[in-house]
């Protein structure tokens, strides 16, 4: 039971989507009474029409996009690879388009009934230390650096008209560990291991926190919890920084999982008391819409009494 008079605000992450997406997710996003909805990118390849579906979504949300949502646009080594003429259609901003304002990558959405605006910082992030696609961005978004992603990340959120700023990116920041089971961490290649997060995206928050911003938390997706190194155990999900910022890798892949018996799918669900996370955790959905499993990553004492 939760020991406060205030409303909680009941948050939902979708983490990397990869062409899963029923109007079951819907109904069971329903289910859950969520007060907002964000979406953390990877749809699929280009999936135009997977993102017209999603943008159907009757809920309060907030969405930005992940690399594979530019898997055939941003690099040469996916140009090459492209099923369709790029002279002809752009996929990548009819995604754009179809989400209209629910898109927040270098943009913002005020939800003032919630006292919550959503941040977006980097769209399409590939995660890592080193800047890519620069063509990619500055053609579509005038940035050619990580400083001048951090420039735009911190300029779209100093104009946020609510009070506590929920900033969602498709990867997290640097900064939050370098081993391969860390919540960013790389753990793939000939040698694993090391902090693969956004630096534009941690200097962003950085900045913010010295400019005195509530920042209660930073969701994203990307790296996916089963590690490619070892099947001994999963990646880190969540990270709950002394200065009160919790971080949560909502990306559970496969999200839809069907056996003979059932079929599940999950959600990562954040509860916000007073502008502080509350509670963090993943659920699995079952046909009836009840909750199968449910997985709770944290729980701040302060606020949640039984």
């Amino acid at each position: 039971m939760l020991g406060n008079l205030t409303k909680p605000i009941r948050i939902a992450i979708v983490g990397d989507v990869h062409d899963q997406w029923e109007a079951a997710d819907e109904i069971a996003l329903q289910h859950l009474n969520v007060d907002l909805v964000l979406l953390v990118g990877d749809f699929g390849n280009e999936a135009v029409e997977l993102v017209a579906r999603l943008a159907t979504l009757d809920l309060p949300k907030a969405a930005i996009f992940g690399n594979h949502d530019a898997w055939y646009t941003a690099s040469d080594w996916g140009r090459s690879k492209s099923p369709y003429d790029p002279l002809v259609e752009d996929r990548v901003q009819q995604q754009t388009d179809l989400l209209g304002a629910s898109y927040v990558g270098y943009g913002r959405l005020d939800f003032p009934e919630l006292n919550l605006s959503v941040v977006g910082s980097r769209p399409f992030s590939w995660g890592g230390p080193k800047w890519k696609y620069s063509d990619f961005y500055e053609s579509r978004y005038g940035i050619d650096s990580f400083a001048a992603s951090t420039q735009r990340i911190v300029e779209v959120a100093e104009n946020a008209t609510c009070e506590h700023l929920i900033i969602i990116g498709h990867n997290g920041p640097t900064g939050l560990g370098d081993e391969p089971e860390s919540i960013c961490g790389k753990d793939w290649g000939d040698t694993i291991g090391g902090d693969y997060g956004d630096p534009d995206l941690a200097d962003a928050i950085s900045i913010l926190q010295a400019q005195g911003k509530s920042i209660p938390l930073v969701a994203f997706g990307h790296m996916h919890h089963r590690l490619r190194h070892t099947k001994e155990r999963l990646r880190q999900p969540i990270v709950v920084h002394p200065d009160g910022i919790v971080y949560l890798n909502a990306a559970r892949c496969p999200r839809i999982i069907s056996t003979i018996e059932r079929t599940l799918r999950n959600f990562s669900l954040v509860t916000i008391i007073d502008g502080k996370v509350a509670q963090a955790g993943l659920v699995w959905m079952t046909e009836d819409f009840k909750v199968g499993l449910e997985e709770v990553y944290w729980t701040s004492k302060a606020e949640i009494s039984i």
